[in-house]
Parts: C-alpha cells; structure tokens; sequence
C-alpha cells in the first residue's frame, strides 16, 4: 500500500502500511538519502522502535517499498499484439517509478518474490513469450528491459544539469573524435524518446534472435 492508499495513522495502531506510508513521504521530500528510521519515525510521530519493530530491517523497509511501487502498475487494459503489451508494460513501469523522487533507485537491487512484483513479471513475461523464438530469450529479454529502464531512470532522475557542461568540457580537452562528433545526442535529455527507441531496439532484436543454449 503506498502514502496514497494509508489512512492516517495515530499513534496508537501504527501498522506496516503507516510506516511505508510515511517512507514514502520521507522519500519524497528529501530522496534515498534521506529515508531513515529516525526520519520514519519523526514523520510518524512514534519511536524509532515502533518502526522498527514493523519493518525488522532497512532491506526489508526497501523490499516492501519496492513492491508498492510495482503495485501502482496498472496490469490491465493492455494492447493485444505481444510486442505493443511488452512495451506498455515497461512503460507504465517507468511513469511508476518517475512518480516518486529516487524511485529507480529505490527498485534497483532489490527484487521482492511479493504478489505485486510477481504479477507484474509474469504478465511481462507470457507477453515476450508469445513472440520471443525461445523460453530463454524471453526470459532475458525481460531483464533487458529491466534494466535498460532501471538505468535511463536512474538517468533521469539524478543528472545533474552541470555535468554535462563537465563532460563537454573533458572531451574537448582530451580530442576524443568519437565522442566530440556525436556528442550533443549522446548528452540528450529526451529520456522519452531514448526510453521508447531502446525499447523497441530491444524488442526487435528479441523477436529476432535466440539467445544462445547451454
């Protein structure tokens, strides 16, 4: 359950769906780094103890955070042609994630076997299946997509604005041919064409080409 669905707590009957409530509320405002116990708990208006003796531990804390941003996807109302469903799923996936401050960074690393989380892959999934040539290769195209949106996010929401200035400033320095003559697209802030080219450059090649058998 995410801040969104919660009610609001008091101080007595905090229940886990509080806490992650007010996690996400901390994260919100003030990113990963700032997510702690003390923060929760300040949020909350209860002792460090409370919270933690519902979420037990940090991993266990981003686990279930993890699972509720895999919930706010919408698994119906898909497209029918398995190529346009995969990549409606990753899609809706990325709008999840880029709904709360750090949430690439939040769902990276962590891979709850939760109901959310689960549902969600295995609707990605018998989707690739459907148009993969083979088990193996949707199953690795699955985690390609994973991660290539994991990645951009993370891109997204954490870049900053003087970097890029820093690169250009490096290449120029160091006569790199490469870089410099296409320097302008590889610094490109249009995550959304990015994110829709690389998801079809990956859907192509995996309707494509088998992955390789042991």
């Amino acid at each position: 359950m995410t801040k969104k669905q919660a009610a609001a707590p008091t101080k007595v009957g905090i229940t886990l769906d509080h806490v992650v409530g007010a996690a996400f509320d901390v994260l919100d405002r003030g990113g990963v780094a700032k997510l702690s116990t003390r923060a929760i708990a300040a949020e909350l208006g209860v002792s460090m103890n409370t919270v933690m003796w519902h979420i037990r531990t940090k991993d266990r804390l981003l686990d279930t955070m993890a699972e509720a941003v895999l919930g706010e996807v919408d698994l119906e109302d898909l497209p029918e042609h398995w190529h346009d469903e995969a990549a409606e799923l990753i899609e809706r996936l990325r709008e999840a994630m880029l709904r709360h401050r750090d949430g690439a960074l939040l769902v990276s690393g962590t891979f709850p076997a939760e109901p959310q989380t689960l549902a969600f892959t295995d609707r990605l999934l018998t989707a690739l299946l459907r148009g993969c040539p083979t088990r193996r290769t949707a199953a690795w195209t699955a985690w390609n997509l994973f991660y290539f949106t994991l990645g951009l996010v993370q891109e997204e929401q954490t870049e900053p604005a003087d970097s890029r200035n820093r690169l250009r400033t490096r290449v120029a320095e160091r006569h790199l041919p490469g870089l410099d003559s296409a320097l302008d697209d590889f610094m490109s802030v249009d995550f959304e064409a990015r994110f829709r080219f690389g998801i079809r450059q990956i859907l192509h090649a995996a309707s494509t080409e088998a992955a390789p058998e042991d």
